[in-house]
């Protein structure tokens, strides 16, 4: 009683204050929202690891030591089908040329600049594979056709074995010191790909590549925020709409989301956080969100209106009725997604972060700007019974009456989904993180298939000492891991400095092809490598295969696509060999995002086990000690806790593979899973305790107050999640997708488990009652 007066009171001195405090809401949000302009997108795809995840920091060693390998790759595919013609081939030259003046560029290899090596009497020759291509004979373009098919270095890499496709890298080396260092880049290489076009209609070119990767990341996320948004806000108004059937408290709703979106970018803003693409989501999730507390208040504002009070009154009613509900309900969803703070991924953090301050806002706004917004509204409502409440009642009827057959039909079909949930793979491959029909997704399936893959491993192998990598021993042991490499499945290519050795022996042996093999003298060895870089022109050096004091080289592995648990037991094999084969100084695990993503996956799962544990529990004692009553808050428990497995169990049949968004989705919809279960027995239990109802009266209680808004709420956060499968980032779309099924799950269980656990658990009190009632009442009556 002494809570309902201080809410009261509250109310009380909100409507009295009205103008006061809508003012005071408009300044907060201009306030908070100004933080907005400090927002920036980070394009680099190294966001997704945090600065102590030890795959990036093998990766960030292996490109200090070695030339960064952040490239863009064109794929060039001539439509006669043929690479070696003179039109071709001198395109080709145009764009190795070209390719330079891309900004922050440092090396470009092709086949017309591939530094062939040749004899020449005791002289060692080195030269472009291909130079003046119109001027190339017949003789001599079957001559560089055959050289560039047999060369080790370009076969899989830069020409296809059909000679159909071929490719140009152009190595970006960007100083990270601006966000439109990538733009810049893709803006140029897209002019260079247009101009090259025009050049020759002969050919169709696409573009990948970690840069290309980068901007898609860019790109994408900034096309679902100008869309996804738009549409998510035209679906939530229009359900709002169709549900109050009251444009003023849609107005007030829209309100309240606005603010609610707006306080949350701008404190991000304020706190220094970069956008990214699961960051980027925020809005549309907290447009979701924000609109739940609002929808209670206004559905109980207009039932009370319904019954005859007067706005006044029924505001003051609503926000008695609604107060814990929306308190615990919006406290227990920043419970859940602060609980991504566990996680291992930065950018998932983050969005759990601003999402929690979204919700945080719309409650604030929710108990304060928007009753008094809707005091000053002439809003008008018909003195009728509420709409919908005879349905709901009538569905509550029907769960009591065929109590028997619906528990055991959802204890049947809780297990059968969780039994279901070992079907899952965990599986991140970051070309699938777009859709088809994405320009870097497109391009990189047709690199895969037509020319070489995208999947990395590199592997720096020292050679113990400096200068160690022209000793024939190590060389010889770098030859046989690589050629054991190419042994294994879905290795498409292998390049290691042996090649390049072996060939400078063949060379310097009269180009006799018997001498293709590992010198067998230290000293000739390391003469040979510094004539051969003496030849090299500018920017072609080996500083991509070695380090500065040449004692260790780079191994670096091309796969087809692989499954992150494919590439992780890839490497391990490897290091296996290496651990087995190879003198203890070679012995190291491979460095590459192929790897860095391979992982973050399985450790985004691993962190969130121990994110969920303390949501639970915390959740758990926030709920018992709200309701004070352990048997209830043990009993809300169960609705809360299976959605989520029974998702997972579906998703097992459905997709079968879980990565990166798919692991956070537990943290993510458990706060948001509770609201309807805190509705439900607020209203039970508000009936249990101040009208004295038995358990089944109760039960029917709340379905008739809160039961259509639980199911209204429920089709607004389903609807708000399923924007987000459009998105043609897939951890978007996975995360919509996943989350919209687990909130169907919860409904389900709130609407359907939930009461027959109360009547089954809670209702034993009444049923011991009634029997000692009615023995007392037959003998009074005799």
């Amino acid at each position: 009683m002494k809570n309902n007066k201080i809410i009261i009171g509250f109310a009380e001195t909100i409507l009295r204050f009205r103008w006061w405090v809508m003012m005071a809401a408009l300044l907060l949000v201009a306030a908070t929202g100004s933080g907005i302009r400090f927002l920036e997108f980070s394009n680099d795809y190294r966001v997704f690891f945090s600065k102590e995840n030890p795959e990036l920091a093998a990766f960030e060693t292996l490109q200090n030591t070695y030339t960064k390998n952040d490239n863009v790759l064109f794929v060039i595919a001539p439509k006669d089908g043929k690479v070696f013609t003179r039109e071709t081939l001198s395109s080709i030259e145009w764009l190795t040329k070209e390719a330079w003046q891309t900004p922050y560029s440092s090396r470009v290899d092709s086949i017309t600049n591939f530094q062939y090596t040749e004899a020449n009497d005791d002289d060692l020759v080195v030269r472009n594979l291909i130079k003046d291509a119109k001027s190339l004979s017949d003789t001599e373009l079957e001559r560089v056709k055959r050289i560039a098919l047999e060369e080790p270095l370009l076969l899989n890499r830069l020409i296809s074995p059909k000679a159909h496709v071929t490719g140009v890298s152009v190595n970006i080396i960007l100083p990270g010191k601006k966000l439109s260092e990538g733009p810049e880049v893709v803006k140029k290489v897209r002019e260079l790909a247009d101009q090259l076009r025009q050049r020759d209609p002969n050919l169709e070119i696409r573009m990948t590549g970690m840069v290309m990767m980068n901007n898609a990341f860019y790109e994408y996320s900034q096309k679902d925020s100008q869309t996804l948004v738009p549409i998510m806000l035209g679906v939530i108004l229009f359900i709002t709409w169709l549900t109050l059937r009251s444009g003023y408290g849609t107005l007030a709703t829209l309100l309240v989301m606005i603010f609610s979106i707006v306080t949350a970018m701008g404190v991000a803003g304020w706190l220094g956080f970069r956008l990214t693409p699961p960051s980027a989501s925020a809005p549309t999730i907290i447009l979701t969100l924000a609109i739940a507390d609002s929808v209670h208040i206004l559905s109980t504002l207009f039932q009370k209106m319904r019954t005859g009070m007067v706005l006044r009154e029924a505001l003051v009613e609503s926000l008695r009725i609604n107060w814990q509900a929306v308190f615990l309900t919006s406290f227990t969803t920043v419970i859940g997604f602060l609980s991504l703070n566990f996680n291992s991924v930065p950018p998932f953090r983050d969005l759990g972060n601003i999402v929690a301050i979204g919700v945080a806002a719309a409650w604030l706004y929710s108990v304060t700007f928007l009753p008094a917004f809707a005091a000053v509204l002439p809003m008008r409502v018909k003195t009728r019974e509420a709409r919908g409440g005879f349905d709901m009642e009538r569905f509550g009827n029907f769960v009591i009456k065929h109590s028997r057959p619906l528990l055991w039909g959802m204890s049947l079909l809780t297990i059968g989904l969780l039994l279901l949930i070992p079907r899952n793979e965990m599986n991140d491959q970051f070309v699938n993180y777009f859709d088809k029909g994405v320009e870097f997704r497109d391009a990189t399936d047709f690199t895969v298939a037509n020319l070489s893959g995208v999947y990395l491993l590199g592997y720096s192998l020292k050679a113990g000492a400096s200068g160690g990598i022209s000793n024939p021993e190590y060389l010889r042991k770098v030859d046989e891991f690589a050629e054991w490499l190419r042994q294994q499945p879905k290795v498409m290519h292998v390049t290691s400095l042996v090649e390049t050795m072996k060939r400078l022996n063949k060379n310097m042996h009269g180009d006799d092809p018997a001498y293709y093999v590992v010198p067998d003298n230290r000293e000739l060895a390391a003469q040979y490598l510094l004539l051969y870089e003496m030849s090299l022109p500018f920017g072609l050096d080996l500083n991509n295969q070695i380090n500065v004091d040449k004692s260790s080289s780079l191994l670096r592995v091309t796969l087809e696509n692989l499954s992150s648990k494919e590439a992780i037991a890839m490497d391990e094999k490897a290091h296996a060999w290496l651990h087995e084969h190879a003198p203890p100084y070679m012995l190291t695990h491979a460095a590459d995002p192929t790897l860095m993503f391979s992982h973050i996956g399985q450790r985004s799962a691993y962190s969130m086990i121990s994110g969920n544990v303390a949501a639970l529990v915390l959740i758990s004692v926030v709920l018992i000690f709200a309701f004070r009553n352990l048997k209830i808050g043990l009993i809300s428990l169960i609705p809360n806790l299976i959605p989520a497995g029974m998702a997972f169990g579906l998703w097992g049949v459905l997709v079968g593979q879980v990565g990166m968004a798919s692991s956070v989705i537990t943290s993510l919809t458990f706060g948001i899973v509770v609201d309807d279960t805190i509705h439900f027995l607020s209203k039970y239990l508000l009936a249990r305790r101040e009208q004295g109802l038995t358990a089944r009266e109760a039960v029917l209680y709340a379905y008739r107050t809160v039961g259509a808004a639980m199911v209204i709420t429920t089709v607004i956060l389903v609807a708000g999640f399923s924007v987000l499968t459009l998105s043609s980032f897939e951890l978007n779309h996975s995360m919509g997708l996943l989350s919209s099924i687990t909130l169907s799950f919860a409904l389900l269980a709130d609407l359907i488990l939930l009461p027959l656990l109360l009547l089954k658990w809670d209702g034993r009190h009444d049923e011991k009652m009634r029997f000692i009632a009615e023995p007392v009442r037959a003998g009074s009556a005799g």
